[in-house]
């Protein structure tokens, strides 16, 4: 059978798969802090016993986009989002240290402070831990004071601080579990000229409209790919004819 249909039938998988990057970009578009995967293809020669002057298309994807977004005001204590460049620490599944862009905290029962996602936030000495409070505030530089229990509101005591990094984007990815991680998976270095706003959420990066329009281009390629393996099977059934008289 012509190799045509084998290297449409690659071209239509690899569109598939151009597909679901951006579907899972879109569907992000209100994910806080979602940051957007690059798609780009590529193509391979293919060789064999002739001549390499066909290629197979290849989707990957090359990277993260980490352009900063819009915040959001919430109004929420614990809600906060990095001003600028930085990136906030909390700990992955796996027990290493990863990084998201904005979280919204909570306490969990046994007072230890997490994302939404239920990741725990690191500062100066691991995953940090709140005690029974009457009001919780986090300061720019990502200090974390409460007003504890009977205590008077002038009263604050300082509990921790919220490791904040800046690292190069160049060195980062973001792995499977959606956290941003380091390529050579060792921590970031702490910067104290990161800053942080107490009740605001970053929003996605993602823009509906690219993304909505590079699927529908996708799907125009996904039928020309069909069609071309159509194309192929009538020419090997005009050929059976040709050889059958």
């Amino acid at each position: 059978m012509d190799k045509l249909l084998y290297v449409a039938m690659s071209g239509a998988s690899q569109n598939e798969m151009a597909q679901r990057a951006h579907a899972n970009n879109l569907a992000n578009v209100s994910t806080s802090g979602f940051r957007k995967d690059f798609e780009q293809a590529r193509s391979m020669q293919v060789f064999g016993d002739t001549h390499p002057s066909r290629v197979y298309a290849m989707s990957e994807r090359p990277g993260t986009d980490f352009t900063p977004a819009a915040l959001q005001e919430t109004g929420r204590d614990l809600d906060v989002a990095i001003e600028g460049n930085g990136m906030i620490a909390v700990q992955a599944p796996d027990g290493s240290e990863a990084y998201v862009r904005t979280a919204s905290l909570q306490i969990d029962a046994l007072g230890q402070l997490r994302t939404s996602s239920g990741f725990p936030v690191i500062g100066n000495g691991g995953p940090i831990a709140v005690p029974p409070q009457a009001k919780i505030a986090i300061g720019q530089d990502g200090t974390i004071s409460i007003q504890a229990l009977g205590e008077s509101p002038r009263v604050l005591a300082e509990v921790d601080r919220i490791k904040l990094v800046n690292p190069d984007v160049k060195q980062m990815e973001k792995g499977t579990d959606g956290l941003i991680h380091t390529k050579n998976q060792q921590p970031a270095a702490a910067d104290a000229g990161v800053r942080v706003v107490s009740g605001f959420v970053e929003s996605s990066n993602v823009n509906a409209a690219e993304e909505m329009t590079s699927v529908l281009a996708l799907a125009r390629q996904f039928e020309l790919h069909i069609k071309m393996m159509r194309t192929a099977e009538d020419n090997s059934t005009a050929m059976a004819k040709v050889l059958q008289s």
